[in-house]
């Protein structure tokens, strides 16, 4: 019935000290811990699983010095007055925490009454240097800038390590032999409207509240876009009043020339694409609302943008590039109207993309789909078809593993007064064509033909779409099997953030697809993602640094002439 001894440390303190213990940290030192352990008031979203319950008086060594707080910030203290055990992982102590938790480091024990292994305690220069290696490999690790994850560029073509954009005067760049290639840097980020934020509070509780003020993270957005300088920026949930005040000015200082496009409805923010003038010249600029006050499905104030750009300094010929941005529906059970959404950008960028011979120029989709890779509405971009029947509404994004919207889908999706069939392209057009299609054959008909009355056929479930398009991610980590991950904030973090391009006719084409794209696009690189792991590192998003809660996307480019 005795109780056991203190350890031999904490017998060392006296028995004044040992008088001052209340009853819960006396508890602390002779209870087990539970299987589940949090850092209360700081980390409400982290848990550290145990292996098995641990007697923490074994494990663990409390600093000499338990005085006032700021007594103890001020006191000459000993970063090896904590230790922790092989169990129980805290945040890597290289990160800036967002409570000021104090230092830990991790020891190992070496199985003799608990003493440490004095070659397993690296120092934290040395744990900071471990964590960037992985997470950037052969990137240098920004020591001086806390509270980050340095993200590393991934190559997929020799010429990309230069990074070497063509950025020289007109007439140099005409000098050049007819072989020049035209490389361009493409950015999708959802940005976080501050009016977003603020209706949605519950999903940043795990921030400090200083972190979320506008005023602090625009300084953080606009210092992101200027260090990965991308060349074409395809950015959501842009709030129009700060695009007004701040943001259009900022990146026309920096280069850019800005077009952009507001939700129809109540939420004051859209989608805007903003592009070098160095690079390009604006052909047109197309704006897609996708509200229709005269059809009951489409009630939703989202918008998408199409713009067509000319390269400049190209050297073989005048192909231009497409540029698509939308931010769909988030809503995971109304799959139908992101179908809908999805199908009005498509056919935009059918009547904007095509060139003089009929064909459609290199064609770049980006955007927060609100869906998952593998989802029916991912498999349909990029496989160009989908047939949805049977398909519950609330299958269609893929967004929630229990979907509670188990209506079917109607056939078709959406009514014939929208004005675009299943081939996501306006009807106007594809009835012209037909109409001059009828025509060759009326000529060719004999006069003593018989009329012949077709029935009308059993409506389609297959919806379809004339572009080959590939995603820049692969939305896994082949290493390890991770899923990448765009956005995380309290709820989530899943992928929903897409760079989607008509690639290059080097890999098999789909059926009919083969002569219907100009040239197309060669992928050199993209800027790595994160697993959520690594984001719950400093905090997930936002954090002190990443002023969003999703990733900015970036991937290089270049134009292959057919």
């Amino acid at each position: 019935g005795r109780r056991p001894m203190l350890p031999r440390h904490m017998q060392r303190l006296g028995r004044d000290w040992i008088a001052h213990l209340n009853s819960s940290q006396a508890l602390a030192f002779s209870s087990p811990v539970s299987t589940c352990v949090r850092w209360a008031g700081h980390y409400p979203w982290a848990s550290f699983p145990l292996p098995a319950p641990v007697d923490v008086s074994a494990n663990w060594r409390l600093p000499l010095f338990f005085g006032p707080w700021r007594q103890f910030q001020n006191s000459n203290w000993q970063l090896d007055n904590f230790t922790q055990t092989p169990c129980f992982h805290l945040p890597n102590p290289s990160m800036r925490s967002e409570g000021e938790e104090p230092l830990t480091k991790k020891r190992r024990l070496s199985g003799q009454h608990g003493t440490p292994a004095p070659e397993e305690q690296p120092d934290f220069s040395d744990q900071k240097e471990a964590l960037c290696a992985s997470v950037t490999q052969n990137e240098k690790s920004d020591s001086n800038k806390k509270g980050t994850i340095k993200r590393h560029w991934e190559y997929f073509c020799q010429h990309s390590k230069t990074r070497k954009i063509l950025e020289n005067t007109e007439t140099d760049q005409s000098n050049r032999e007819c072989e020049a290639k035209f490389d361009f840097t493409v950015m999708s980020y959802n940005i976080l409207s501050q009016n977003l934020l603020e209706d949605n509070s519950h999903l940043y509780k795990h921030c400090r509240q200083r972190l979320l003020i506008w005023t602090y993270r625009f300084p953080n957005i606009l210092q992101e876009i200027k260090q990965l300088d991308a060349d074409v920026l395809c950015l959501q949930e842009v709030q129009e009043d700060h695009y007004r005040e701040e943001i259009k000015s900022s990146l026309e200082a920096l280069g850019y020339h800005c077009e952009y496009k507001m939700r129809t409805g109540r939420k004051p923010d859209g989608c805007a694409i903003c592009f070098k003038t160095s690079k390009f010249s604006l052909v047109s600029s197309n704006p897609v609302e996708f509200f229709r006050h005269d059809i009951p499905l489409l009630d939703r104030d989202n918008v998408g943008l199409v713009l067509l750009l000319q390269p400049k300094f190209q050297c073989k010929t005048n192909a231009a590039i497409c540029i698509a941005n939308t931010h769909l529906l988030y809503n995971p059970r109304r799959g139908d109207i992101k179908l809908t959404q999805l199908a009005m950008l498509l056919a935009e960028i059918a009547s904007v993309a095509p060139q003089k011979d009929g064909v459609f120029c290199p064609i770049i989709i980006c955007g927060d789909f609100n869906s998952v890779p593998g989802s029916p509405l991912y498999r349909f971009i990029k496989e160009g078809k989908l047939n949805y029947e049977g398909l519950a509404i609330g299958k269609v994004s893929g967004q929630e593993q229990f979907p509670r919207g188990q209506r079917i889908l109607s056939i078709p999706i959406w009514p014939k007064k929208l004005g675009i069939s299943q081939n996501c392209v306006y009807e106007i057009k594809q009835q012209q064509k037909e109409e001059n299609t009828g025509e060759k054959v009326e000529k060719a008909k004999p006069d003593n033909t018989k009329e012949i009355v077709i029935a009308p056929e059993k409506l389609s479930s297959k919806l379809q779409h004339h572009f080959k398009l590939s995603s820049v991610y692969s939305h896994y980590f082949p290493e390890t099997g991770m899923p990448e991950v765009t956005t995380c904030h309290s709820r989530s973090a899943v992928t929903v953030d897409y760079i989607f391009y008509s690639a290059a006719n080097e890999d098999s084409a789909p059926p009919g697809t083969e002569d219907s794209l100009h040239g197309g696009l060669k992928l050199l690189g993209r800027l790595a993602l994160l697993t959520e792991k690594e984001l719950w590192t400093v905090n997930g998003l936002p954090n002190e640094n990443n002023s969003s809660d999703h990733l900015p996307l970036l991937a290089e480019f270049r134009l292959v002439e057919r």
